[in-house]
């Protein structure tokens, strides 16, 4: 039984795959026109659908604005019941249906067109009303469903929402759609904040550990103890950055000398430290302690020390 489940789940994704990669027959003009129009739009994109079509159109209003055209879903059946009133000039509308002749389709479209704003549709069914009534058309056909029945939207579905991915990724290149541009509408998240969180906001709350380099030995325990960094620098008498000093190097004192009450932190220092501007993004921060194999980098500003930034301030950020 187990056997048979794995070899429907590995059927279905064979099924789906196959029909996403015969979509590509399908991209013609009118698929480089829709983007040219939605590029050069002064409104918004309108989504529609209902049923599960109606979901897969959430999902690329979604997507859309996420990555720079500004677009709403409005539920089919909600159009022709006061909803319609969403579409302002400006706006295109794209319908999704896989027959293109739900009766909630063919009571929205001549509404639609009464009221001047371009119809894309993305169906299955090119000869349906829905095609035929529309000023673009994206085909979305499929041969079957992956269900046994052929009557589950799923392969379908699949395929309307590859069509508006691309879409939406044609749009992203035709905008020169950059990280900083993505950074802006996702400020919140993981991917947001790799793109704009720099070192200076992850040491704002830390303390700045550091020791001159007569500082003795007890001393040095002291301030490394102290900042819950793990790790201290060590400034000339001008405040320049000399050498570094971490849990490890004070391990190994420890290990090689029975007596070092005499030692001061020139003694175990580490010279030339790994140090980043406050200003490189805390993402990049990171790659550098990877390369490094280490857990903290100096953080400076031109030549003067600011601070530490330790691999555990970009963790609890989630940027990992």
């Amino acid at each position: 039984m187990k056997e048979n489940i794995k070899n429907i789940i590995k059927d279905v994704i064979i099924a789906e795959s196959e029909a996403i990669k015969k979509l590509a027959d399908f991209v013609n003009d009118e698929f480089v026109e829709v983007v040219d129009l939605i590029y050069s739009l002064k409104g918004r994109v309108v989504v529609t659908g209902i049923g599960k079509s109606a979901n897969i159109g959430n999902k690329i209003v979604a997507t859309l604005n996420s990555t720079g055209t500004p677009s709403i879903f409005m539920h089919a059946a909600d159009a022709i019941h006061g909803d319609l009133g969403n579409i302002q000039d400006g706006d295109v509308v794209i319908c999704i249906s896989k027959s293109g002749n739900t009766p909630e389709i063919k009571v929205l479209v001549p509404l639609l067109k009464n009221t001047g704003n371009k119809v894309v549709s993305i169906t299955g069914n090119l000869d349906s009303y829905l095609g035929k009534q529309s000023d673009f058309v994206l085909n979305a056909t499929v041969d079957k469903e992956a269900d046994p029945n052929n009557l589950a939207p799923t392969s379908s579905t699949t395929a309307q929402l590859v069509v508006g991915d691309a879409l939406a990724v044609a749009l992203i290149e035709k905008r020169g759609f950059g990280s900083e541009d993505f950074a802006k509408y996702h400020p919140g998240g993981a991917l947001g904040k790799k793109l704009y969180l720099r070192v200076l906001d992850l040491i704002s709350g830390n303390t700045k550990p550091s020791v001159k380099l007569e500082t003795s030995i007890k001393d040095v325990i002291i301030e490394i103890s102290k900042s819950r960094l793990g790790v201290t620098s060590v400034l000339s008498h001008d405040d320049v950055i000399v050498g570094i000093i971490t849990d490890g190097d004070l391990r190994r004192m420890l290990q090689n000398n029975e007596d070092f009450n005499s030692l001061t932190a020139k003694d175990i220092m580490s010279a030339s430290p790994k140090t980043i501007d406050e200003n490189t993004l805390a993402a990049k921060a990171l790659v550098e302690m990877e390369s490094f194999d280490i857990t903290q980098l100096l953080v400076v500003e031109g030549d003067v020390y600011k601070g530490v930034v330790h691999l555990h301030d970009i963790i609890k950020e989630g940027i990992i």
